[in-house]
């Protein structure tokens, strides 16, 4: 991993794109029921978060992808239980289905696209 470039994509991404679900979170907070509200975001976060590690992530080892999916989630779960969890306390709780969901994912996209760009043209020039 290059130090300068590796950590602005690990540190500048991963919060950025914690910040826009945080920021859809709180205006889509009145026109959404917020049992729905992760279901809701997931999708739009999802998509956005493929295209960021398809065309502005750029690692030569899959490693550097897995500790881009660490980094990443750890930073989807402080961000969390800091600005939701601890500051909002959900009345219902905060850790349900669809937030579990979103952990999962932000840990398998950038090992998916990883194997996909690293590991998946050498398994198929063979």
């Amino acid at each position: 991993m290059q130090s300068g470039r590796s950590l602005s994509a690990v540190l500048g991404w991963g919060i950025a794109l914690w910040l826009i679900g945080y920021v859809l979170g709180i205006g889509l907070f009145f026109l959404v029921p917020p049992t729905l509200l992760g279901w809701v975001i997931m999708p739009i976060g999802a998509a956005l978060t493929w295209v960021v590690l398809w065309r502005r992530i750029e690692f030569r080892h899959f490693a550097d992808y897995a500790v881009l999916a660490i980094a990443w989630t750890a930073i989807a779960v402080t961000g969390d239980f800091v600005f939701i969890v601890k500051a909002l306390h959900p009345p219902d709780g905060y850790y349900k289905l669809d937030v579990y969901l979103y952990y999962a994912l932000t840990f398998l996209m950038p090992l998916t696209v990883g194997w996909l760009k690293i590991r998946a043209p050498r398994l198929l020039a063979h």
